[in-house]
């Protein structure tokens, strides 16, 4: 009996459609996963530009990392409707040429001697704005290239590839930087949005128009609209509730983390990037393995253990008080943990609001989430960083790590706990 359930399940997941039966998805993936890693060498690059290049101040710095926020802040909603009124794929390859020429800029301007605080200020300010745009685009678009039976796994793979690129990209921007100076180290980025641009042009399937109503609604109307999709669900506001109130404090923590594991601990610098890195690792874990997960638990018993895996186990962080063995055994398993949940959770979430969403407003429900999500995410910085200033690092940390157990709140109100699987189609 054992081996003919065993024979049903092998052969049921051999029948279930797969994303990479999907020769226009993969090129999707493709080109993104080049472009993901390439990102992930210019956040750290920019940085070392304004530092190593042209002796920026700290505060220049600090400015120079909050200019990218901006655009997810103030035009995340008018992307959205602009999104859902058009067909989103020339937007993407719109995106990323644009952006492949804004960051080519940089270092165009370091060979002719043009480079300034003031250069790199409107480059990440408008590459923040196509970044924004893009992200919004893709999700939106994702599901009219693989369709609903293929999404989850879609997801899946698009985020093992997010995760992948945050293993590598620090490092490899570490060893360019080193190798060729950091304003030259920006042409890899630059170059792989290229890749993503040939991806989606390669693209055969036709993408289907946009959904738009015979009583064209005003700008106002159409953003009220894709508020009301998220905060008229309760199945997406209570998503949104917990990911905010994650990402607040989750804020605090990254900002006093460095500091704490660098001046209290004593880690080095190499160790401290073996820790980072592990969430990453963590991460590529749970985002190749949630959709088997899922299918074994269920939907909402997964996402429940995965909030409990998220909010819980970066507490561990204060238990080390030197640099040793044990200190990174611990750090190292707390991010690894960490990471693997979020992972997966954020596999199962974006599917989820994909599928409950209709296509008319998805484009709009996905900036209204990037713009509460993203945004907050500064703010907590900045107390972190006011916090620890107060009452000192570890217990600012304390605070921190304490307040980002909030998600485990939704367990008394929110519906997606209760969901046993992924809903099959949006409501009418």
């Amino acid at each position: 009996m054992a081996s003919d359930q065993l024979t049903r399940e092998t052969s049921a997941a051999k029948l279930e459609p797969r994303a990479f039966a999907n020769k226009d998805f993969i090129k999707l993936w493709a080109g993104e996963s080049v472009s993901l890693i390439g990102s992930q060498v210019t956040l750290l690059t920019m940085p070392l530009v304004a530092i190593l290049t042209l002796n920026a101040t700290v505060a220049q710095v600090g400015l120079l990392n909050a200019l990218r926020f901006v655009p997810v802040l103030v035009l995340s909603l008018l992307a959205g409707v602009w999104l859902d009124r058009r067909r989103r794929r020339p937007v993407l390859i719109a995106c990323a040429l644009g952006n492949a020429i804004l960051i080519g800029l940089v270092p165009m301007a370091k060979v002719t001697g043009l480079l300034s605080m003031g250069l790199l200020y409107v480059v990440v300010t408008l590459a923040g704005l196509l970044s924004m745009t893009f992200d919004v685009g893709a999700m939106s678009y994702v599901p009219d290239l693989v369709g609903r039976d293929q999404l989850a796994d879609a997801n899946g793979k698009l985020q093992a590839s997010l995760a992948f690129a945050g293993v590598s990209g620090p490092g490899l921007a570490g060893i360019l930087v080193g190798l060729i100076t950091a304003p030259i180290t920006l042409t890899v980025d630059a170059v792989s949005f290229l890749f993503s641009a040939a991806g989606l042009i390669a693209i055969r399937k036709p993408e289907p128009p946009p959904e738009v109503p015979e009583d064209r609604p005003s700008v106002r109307q159409s953003m009220s609209e894709g508020l009301r999709a998220v905060w008229g669900s309760k199945l997406l506001s209570a998503l949104l509730l917990q990911s905010a109130a994650l990402n607040l404090f989750f804020g605090g923590y990254a900002t006093l983390f460095i500091v704490y594991a660098v001046r209290v601990v004593h880690l080095s610098p190499f160790e401290l990037g073996i820790v980072l890195v592990s969430q990453a690792a963590g991460g590529l874990v749970g985002t190749t393995t949630a959709g088997r997960v899922r299918k074994r638990l269920g939907l909402g018993r997964l996402m429940l253990a995965n909030t409990a895996g998220f909010s819980l186990p970066l507490l561990l962080l204060l238990v080390p008080t030197h640099a040793g063995l044990f200190a990174m055994t611990v750090f190292m398993t707390a991010q690894l943990v960490y990471g693997c949940n979020i992972g997966m959770f954020n596999v199962n979430a974006v599917t989820l609001r994909q599928m409950v969403t209709p296509r008319r407003v998805l484009a709009r429900m996905n900036a209204a989430y990037r713009m509460v999500i993203f945004g907050i995410a500064p703010l907590g910085m900045s107390l972190g960083g006011v916090l620890g200033g107060a009452i000192g690092l570890r217990a600012a940390l304390a605070v921190s790590l304490i307040l980002m157990t909030s998600p485990l709140l939704g367990v008394f109100f929110s519906p997606v706990y209760r969901l046993s699987e992924m809903p099959a189609a949006p409501p009418n």
